[in-house]
């Protein structure tokens, strides 16, 4: 019994620890194209509405910097690379879907239902 409450609280600790850590982020764009701009505004607002003071942003232009680029894989833009917390990922469009984003990235909403439960 011991063991399960230890594991208990070392997998709380860890989900606290999660969502308090910061972010490491990547945006490449094209260029100031209308997608490009679109991504970096939104990118930018989901930013500051929910990560707020825990993140860091870099926006890389292709165009002026294709080996970083191809150094992270990418084979379209706009893309955004989530390097921390783990687990890495990397989404593609212009980051409309504040929804799907949120998800991808691992950012939990307080006060959001999960599960389909309703409070």
């Amino acid at each position: 019994m011991a063991d399960s409450d230890d594991t208990l609280r070392r997998f709380e600790r860890r989900l606290t620890e999660q969502q308090t850590a910061p972010y490491t982020l990547t945006l490449f764009v094209t260029g100031a194209s209308d997608l490009s701009m679109r991504a970096i505004s939104n990118v930018r607002a989901l930013c500051e509405a929910y990560l707020s003071g825990r993140y860091h942003l870099e926006v890389v232009d292709v165009h002026r910097d294709p080996a970083l680029m191809s150094s992270y894989d990418v084979v379209a833009a706009p893309a955004l690379i989530k390097e921390a917390p783990l687990p890495k990922r990397m989404l593609v469009g212009d980051l409309s879907d504040t929804t799907r984003v949120l998800a991808a990235l691992d950012i939990r909403v307080p006060g959001a239902a999960s599960n389909g439960e309703s409070g």
